[in-house]
This record gives structure tokens, C-alpha cells and sequence, in this order.
């Protein structure tokens, strides 16, 4: 087959010009041999207007396009950002040889909807450019990967080409890339030492990026910081975690990386509204499934106590489904922020907000209401009870406080509350693990009365899961016993295990 060949020449101080090469024409063996380059070169260097040395070098990657199309190298930053630790934008800058399809201008629109398989798509390129030989035709730049012949459109394409009249005929272009067009992990995988983990993902707090580190990125952490704020519109500022939510008001330390200082956030989450300061709260993006599944476990005039609250991701979206809310959290700032943002969701007359330890809460004003709810008139009582434990390092042994928490005699056990506690596992059988550990703080085995979801897979051999179960008589009561003359409980419905990411 004869390929017509287009080259791209932009010699030093001229302006960017197409050039057509009259004088030869391409065998498709030349063109896959690249000993017949030589040939070839010498019949550019009697075509005037091109310089042979400069020629050499671009012609140099041709056969590679089209003998190695499948080249990862092709869109990789050059080389020599191996190692940069200050981002240098202007080292970015390189050429790449890419085959392009003449077309007439008035039928671009028509014919880019039949080619998006075959468009080259690149941050900050332009699929369609002016061609420079001729106004009245477009150049459509393709993708080498998927375009390398005229032999390389699909059938369908084909077909769409011909009823348009357009010649399949693949020319050559060089594009000039920059740092703005390279995504975020090809940056990062040529500046950061070979083979070694890239970081190009992070959770989105509003403004925010926040990014978890790991040592051998430390170096390169201003300059990581700086590309997520550059490939992400709306990122204002890139955070790194310093070390572990371990300190009794669940919020971390964190190094400003890049960007603004400004901590102090807006998010939107299921269709409701969080504001607080980032730096003084915990939140967590990956948890938005989560909270709109247990949300739809309940129903207009159920109670929700919420023990560790935050700033309201369970219990806003809770009582907007006209329920009755418990919202607690230790952390003063998160009951700051709690009370803020149900008047923000409009939800205040619904949520009744503590500031209290968790023990104290599920002794207090948790204790008081469910004797109140499991009285003398709870056989009246149609709606549920449920308490939501999310600490996950932690919950599981709080669940103590409901050994013996009520007095009197229990009613039946379909109105006892129901707890979702969440826990993290690095156990081999990490539902298992949990209702083991769940049971033995409780005095009783939890195997066949409870379920287990899998929340989130948190880091290798680590996972987040939330097990579900109704408290027995034996347990919340006082002078209980398990083999005691009370209500047999019944399972809860085993929920669905799959991951919430």
C-alpha cells in the first residue's frame, strides 16, 4: 500500500508550517524497515527548505511508531525528570510523532462522534486542529496506540469515512508536548525513582487533597503536593497525614505539602452539607456509602444514637428521613460542628447534640431513653432503635457499657436497640475476628445472631467492617442471664458484604 507522507518541520527561530514531500512515495515495507530510512533521507536532503541533520532526528522515531505502536514510552515525560524534588514545569517539554487525518472543516463535527475510539485524547490537547497547507481542511490528531496504518480503523469507522468522502490516508504530525498536557501519574512515575509506588490518588475534602505518604515519597512530598493541585481543578491545597488518628479526639497532625494553609472547608455528601476545619475533625470521603447504607436501614420515626458523631455524617441524613437523633462526639470542635452543620442541613429541631465520652453517653442519655422506649407502653412502639458505633480502632470495647444498662424487666426482643459497630481486621477471616472480639467483651458469641459488611479495604491486610446485631435481653438487662427465663432473639438479616470504596 502507498502511504502519502506529511511531516511537521519547525526549524530553530521559523514558525511552525506543514510541509508536503512531493518527491517520494512510501512502500509499505519501507516504511516498516528502517533501513529504507536511509534511502529515504537522502532524497529529503535534495528537497529544499530542510535541513538533513535536523531531518535525521525526527524521522529517527518514525519507524519506531509504526514497528513498536504499543511503546509505553510515547506519553512518558523525558527522561531527565528522573529525581526532581522541585517541581520544574519547563523540563517537561518534548516532541512525539503522531499520525494525523485530513479532513474537510465542515465535516468535523459529524465525523468525531464515529472516531472517539481512534481521537487522541490528552489533558490540554486539542483533537482538531487548522491544517497549516490548507484553510478550508482540519487535521484530526489520533491515537498511535490504536492508529498506526490506514489499515487501523474498524470497519465501522471505515464505513463512516467513506460515506463522508474522506481519504483514510494517515499522515505524520509533531506535537510538542508540555507539562500541561501529562497526567498526573505519568509525572509522578518519571520524577520518582524506577520501579518504586506512585502516588497519584488521594481523598478530596472540599478544597483539600489529602494525601497518605509513604516514606520513600517523603522527597518528592512538595513536589507530589504541587502536581495534585495543578491536575485537579478545584484542589487548592495538598495535606499530608503525619501520623496516626490515635489521640482521643480522632483528628490527626498533617504538613501542609503545597498551596494554601487554609483548613477550613465546605463538602458535599449524599446531597447534604458539611463545613468544619479539616485539621481539628475526621472525615472521610471513603465513607460515603456507608453512611447512606446504614441511612436506609431506617424508617421515618426510628431513634438513631450516633456515639461518636463527628460532624454529623450519619445523624444529618438520619433525621432528614424525619427520625429522632442522638448525635454525640468528644471532640469539642466536632460538636461545634455538629450543632453548625444541622442548622445548616436544617435539621436541629430533629438532633438532640452531646459533648460527652462515649461510655457516658451510652450510660446517660442513651440509658435514660431506652427506659423510656422499652417502658410499660414499648408493646405500643412500632418503630426501631438503632446505635451507631463508628470508632473503628476503638468501638468494640465500649461496647461494655451495655452489660446490665437497664433496669426492670425486658419487653420483647424485637424492640431491644440494634447496634452497628464498626472495627478494623487484619485477621485471615476478618468477620470472624470481629464477632469473636465482639462477643467476648460482650460474655457471649455473636456467630449466629449478627452480620458482618465489609466496609473498606484500608490498607494491604486491613479491613474496615461494621458488625450488626441486636443486643440480648441477657446483656442490657440487669439479674439476666443467658439461660434465664427471656425472650430468644432473633437474627438480623444478613446484609450485603460487598466493598464500599
Amino acid at each position: 500500500m502507498n502511504t502519502f507522507f506529511r511531516i511537521l518541520w519547525r526549524p530553530f527561530g521559523f514558525s511552525r508550517r506543514l510541509l508536503k514531500v512531493e518527491s517520494c512515495r512510501i512502500t509499505e515495507s519501507e516504511s516498516l524497515i528502517p533501513l529504507a530510512w536511509a534511502s529515504l533521507i537522502q532524497k529529503l536532503s535534495r528537497t529544499p527548505g530542510i535541513f538533513l541533520l535536523d531531518q535525521r532526528k525526527r524521522f529517527s522515531t518514525m519507524p519506531e511508531i509504526e514497528t513498536n505502536q504499543r511503546d509505553s514510552e510515547l506519553f512518558s515525560p523525558p527522561s531527565d525528570v528522573r529525581g526532581m524534588t522541585q517541581l520544574d514545569r519547563t523540563a517537561f517539554k518534548k516532541t512525539v510523532t503522531i499520525p494525523v487525518l485530513k479532513v474537510r472543516k465542515e465535516i468535523v463535527n459529524k465525523l468525531m462522534r464515529s472516531l472517539k475510539r481512534a481521537a487522541l485524547q490528552r489533558p490540554g490537547i486539542k483533537r482538531v486542529i487548522e491544517d497549516p497547507e490548507d484553510e478550508e481542511s482540519r487535521l484530526i490528531m489520533l491515537d498511535p496506540y490504536k492508529v498506526f496504518t490506514d489499515d487501523s480503523f474498524e470497519k465501522g469507522e471505515l464505513s463512516i469515512l467513506k460515506q463522508l468522502n474522506v481519504n483514510p490516508q494517515i499522515s505524520k504530525y509533531n506535537l510538542e508536548l508540555t507539562y500541561e498536557n501529562f497526567k498526573s501519574e505519568e509525572i509522578l512515575k518519571a520524577v520518582l525513582p524506577e520501579g518504586q509506588d506512585v502516588t497519584s490518588g488521594f481523598s478530596r475534602v472540599g478544597h483539600i487533597a489529602h494525601l497518605n505518604l509513604r516514606d520513600h515519597q517523603l522527597p518528592y512530598k512538595h513536589l507530589i503536593g504541587q502536581v495534585m493541585i495543578d491536575k485537579n481543578p478545584g484542589i487548592t491545597s495538598a495535606v499530608n497525614k503525619i501520623n496516626n488518628i490515635d489521640n482521643t479526639y480522632r483528628n490527626f497532625q498533617m504538613e501542609v505539602l503545597s498551596g494554601e494553609e487554609n483548613m477550613m472547608t465546605k463538602v458535599r455528601e449524599n446531597n447534604y452539607t458539611y463545613e468544619f476545619d479539616f485539621s481539628k475533625v475526621y472525615w472521610n470521603p471513603r465513607l460515603s456509602t456507608e453512611h447512606s447504607r446504614i441511612t436506609e436501614l431506617l424508617k421515618p420515626g426510628d431513634v438513631l444514637f450516633d456515639v461518636f458523631a463527628g460532624v454529623g455524617p450519619f445523624a444529618i441524613p438520619v433525621a432528614k428521613k424525619n427520625c429522632t437523633v442522638f448525635a454525640n462526639d468528644l471532640n469539642p470542635e466536632s460538636h461545634k460542628w455538629l450543632l453548625h452543620n444541622c442548622k445548616l442541613n436544617k435539621v436541629d429541631q430533629k438532633v438532640k447534640v452531646f459533648n460527652l465520652d462515649g461510655k457516658d453517653f451510652l450510660q446517660g442519655p442513651v440509658r435514660e431513653e431506652l427506659m423510656q422506649q422499652l417502658g410499660p407502653l414499648s408493646k405500643e412502639r412500632k418503630h426501631s432503635v438503632h446505635i451507631v458505633m463508628n470508632l473503628p480502632a476503638k468501638a468494640i470495647e465500649f461496647l461494655s457499657a451495655f452489660k446490665s444498662l437497664l433496669d426492670g424487666q425486658p419487653c420483647g426482643s424485637e424492640l431491644f436497640p440494634i447496634v452497628h459497630c464498626y472495627s478494623f481486621s487484619k485477621d485471615a477471616n476478618p468477620a470472624k475476628d470481629v464477632q469473636q472480639r465482639a462477643g467476648t467483651v460482650l460474655g457471649i458469641s455473636l456467630e449466629a445472631c449478627s452480620s458482618v459488611h465489609l466496609v473498606r479495604n484500608v490498607a494491604p491486610n486491613k479491613e474496615m467492617l461494621c458488625i450488626s446485631f441486636r443486643i440480648p435481653a441477657a446483656i442490657l438487662y440487669k439479674n439476666q442471664t443467658l439461660n434465664g427465663d427471656n425472650h430468644e432473639d432473633p437474627p438480623i438479616k444478613r446484609q450485603r458484604t460487598d466493598k464500599d470504596f
